[in-house]
């Protein structure tokens, strides 16, 4: 008996070591891929320092402008979710919002269009073809707001 009780402390010290080095190398294996990931679309684009200087200045009105227009959309859908809900619901008031929120989402998909535009010009053939595929890989990744809603 005296015999195996060493033999088990050196076999659960070697268990502890293999486990010691494989979380070791799992950690290696994780942490350069977090470490590299790009922290701002300028940095995926590799944007040299007057492209960045120029694409921050576009940047920058262009969310407030998006973020703006994306309150009053929140404002129109909240005003339709509680005219179709309302104990009794007024359809002229179904349609006026239903109406301004398409409004609304047109500017916004004009503001998008106008913006790409811009950046489009800024970059060189390289960068637009990640900036595209970028995008499209985003677009038919996300799942719509109703899908998210109904689980699907």
């Amino acid at each position: 008996m005296s015999q195996r009780k060493p033999l088990t402390w050196l076999l659960a010290a070697s268990l502890a070591l293999n486990l010691g080095m494989l979380g070791a190398v799992a950690w290696k294996q994780w942490s350069p891929q977090a470490a590299q990931a790009p922290q701002h679309l300028t940095d995926t684009l590799a944007l040299d320092a007057q492209q960045r200087q120029q694409w921050e200045a576009l940047e920058r009105p262009f969310l407030q402008d998006l973020n703006g227009n994306w309150e009053q959309i929140r404002h129109h859908r909240e005003a339709l979710v509680q005219a179709i809900f309302a104990s009794t619901p007024d359809p002229a008031a179904i349609e006026r919002e239903q109406a301004r929120i398409a409004e609304l989402q047109n500017a916004q998909q004009q503001r998008v269009i106008t913006q790409l535009m811009a950046e489009r010009e800024l970059l060189n053939s390289e960068q637009r073809a990640r900036l595209l595929a970028l995008l499209l890989s985003r677009y038919s990744a996300e799942p719509t707001q109703e899908e998210q809603l109904h689980n699907k």
